[in-house]
């Protein structure tokens, strides 16, 4: 067995160099510099901590003050700075790349992990090098604010401040996707979901978040992840102004939408006869969107249209002149709704459907 190797396994031909640049007067040499730029990056790969290795380096420097004549000390700080300053550069020349691979590895992982490639089991073996257990069910947040965010963001990086501070060496996973924040948590760990959201929003300046369901195994990460980016693109299409969306809560619009083609020639049934109004389809259709927002209270979405009563009622009016649809009657109602809540999905009649 090999001995375990010590912060003074690097110090081949250092002394030799002092020594001899300290007799003559001469600077280090290209050949000794680069030898201790090896040493300083073989050391930082071993894992010895720079501190210890910079001790060993003063410890041995001081050895060779004291067999050196007293012209030739004092040139030995000049010396011990340049052979010093090249080990660090090379200690640190290593870490650099060795993050950069790491960095490389995680950025693989993870586009592995959200698009659902790779063997299951390899894949499962790398999530725990970055801290998660693929065997549990885990959920998604995704999270999107005014400008993109890559990893090492500021936003990005209060944000995992944050998350580390409060709860610590939990199985939790921030990362980046597509200028986007995403945390994956174990499903079981809703609070840590609910956290990032809080401070994903205010990061963000009043961004939006999407919480996707847990779903088990490593298709589950990718399925909580796209029911995540569903629920984002769904509430710009709905004009949703929630800043925190779950997935859980908007199933209904996949299933509306599940059969396009009934849907679509339900909108052209019901509301196509809108587009003969003066000023065309939209306007009604967002009084028919404000007024079943509001629970069907007419007060309260004239308000938010900046109507009278009256020109909200003659507009309602319109409504059921033109489609044979009252809004008022539940019946009628229903029918209306679904046909509103298609427009929005299908965005009619912006498009044709």
């Amino acid at each position: 067995m090999s001995e375990p190797e010590t912060p003074d396994t690097y110090l081949k031909g250092y002394t030799q160099a002092l020594t001899s640049a300290c007799a003559t007067g001469r600077r280090l040499t290209r050949d000794e510099l680069d030898s201790l730029r090896g040493q300083g990056e073989r050391a930082a790969e071993t894992g010895i901590g720079l501190r210890a290795l910079i001790r060993a380096h003063l410890a041995a420097a001081q050895a060779v003050r004291r067999t050196l004549a007293p012209t030739a000390a004092e040139r030995l700080l000049a010396a011990v700075e340049q052979a010093v300053d090249a080990f660090v550069e090379g200690h640190e020349r290593a870490q650099r790349l060795a993050v950069r691979q790491e960095e490389a590895a995680r950025r693989e992982f993870i586009d592995d992990l959200l698009y659902g490639r790779s063997d299951l089991g390899r894949l499962a073996e790398r999530a725990e090098r970055f801290g998660l257990l693929l065997s549990r069910a885990h959920a998604v947040a995704v999270a999107e604010g005014s400008g993109p965010y890559d990893d090492g963001h500021r936003v990005t990086r209060g944000v995992e401040t944050a998350l580390v501070s409060r709860f610590g060496d939990r199985r939790i996973l921030l990362t980046t996707k597509d200028g986007r924040l995403i945390c994956i948590a174990p499903g079981d760990q809703s609070d840590v979901l609910d956290f990032f959201a809080k401070h994903a929003c205010a990061a963000t300046g009043g961004g939006r978040v999407a919480l996707g369901r847990a779903h088990p195994g490593a298709g589950g990460v990718v399925h909580s992840y796209e029911e995540a980016l569903n629920a984002l693109e769904l509430a710009g299409r709905m004009g949703l102004e929630e800043p925190v969306l779950h997935a859980s809560d908007l199933l209904v619009y996949p299933v509306l939408t599940r059969d396009r083609q009934a849907m679509a020639d339900l909108v052209r049934t019901v509301l196509g006869p809108l587009k003969g109004a003066r000023g065309g389809a939209q306007p009604l259709i967002e009084t028919l969107t404000v007024y079943f927002d509001t629970g069907c209270v007419s007060a309260e979405a004239a308000r938010r249209l900046s109507l009278s009563v009256r020109a909200l009622t003659y507009r309602l009016e319109r409504i059921h002149k033109l489609t044979g649809a009252d809004p008022a009657d539940p019946v009628h109602r229903y029918t209306l709704q679904t046909a509103v809540i298609g427009a929005r999905l299908l965005d009619w009649p912006n498009e044709e459907v």
